[in-house]
């Protein structure tokens, strides 16, 4: 008998997060995102922390929508910008979000504290946050370490993917595989991590 795959929710409109998530959960799982409900608003990511914006966008969209619902917060730390761009990761060269002038903006603000390239270790964090009927079961948490280089490589992936050299590769998460990628990457380990609860919650355990 075949069972049918476990629904979530993804409260995102990203659709590269939301192909990526479902790559990571394979075909056990079938993952929808918010592009086609109007109906729910943007919701302003306004935490202090990666959590704090999971659990915010979590609740927010399970009071709206039936059955499991899952957030997540992400973003790069580098120890040479005090932990910058941090939680502002998706927004760090303002308003709209613009992948480019992100890492543009990143690559600039190296160059003026570290212009040697010597301080150049950074991680990427996840925390995912899951939830149901307006009240979250559990957050798990994700990251990935490595390094940050001079000039984007690769056209895979997104966000600051084509910067970031993970610890033990000498490419960067934009040139390496998807497969590859999603073994190491920071929403893959929390993804890991949330699906035993997906499932039992599927289950109604």
């Amino acid at each position: 008998m075949t069972m049918r795959p476990v629904h979530v929710a993804l409260a995102t409109r990203n659709a590269h997060k939301t192909r990526e998530v479902q790559q990571i959960l394979g075909p056990e799982f079938s993952v929808t995102d918010l592009s086609e409900r109007s109906d729910i608003p943007e919701i302003a990511e306004t935490g202090e922390t990666f959590a704090a914006n999971a659990i915010l966008k979590a609740l927010a969209v399970s009071q709206r929508f039936p059955g499991l619902v899952m957030a997540d917060d992400s973003g790069l730390e580098v120890d040479a910008l005090g932990g910058a761009p941090g939680v502002r990761s998706a927004r760090y060269a303002g308003e709209p979000a613009d992948d480019r002038k992100n890492v543009e903006k990143l690559l600039a603000a190296l160059q003026q504290m570290d212009p040697q390239g010597t301080q150049r270790t950074a991680r990427f964090r996840c925390v995912i946050a899951v939830a149901a009927s307006g009240t979250v079961l559990k957050t798990f948490e994700g990251e990935a370490s490595g390094r940050i280089i001079d000039s984007p490589r690769g056209s895979g992936g997104f966000g600051y993917d084509p910067v970031f050299v993970p610890t033990g590769y000498d490419l960067t998460f934009g040139e390496l595989s998807r497969e590859v990628k999603n073994q190491l990457s920071h929403r893959s380990r929390a993804l890991a991590a949330a699906k035993p609860i997906l499932q039992a919650a599927a289950a109604g355990e």
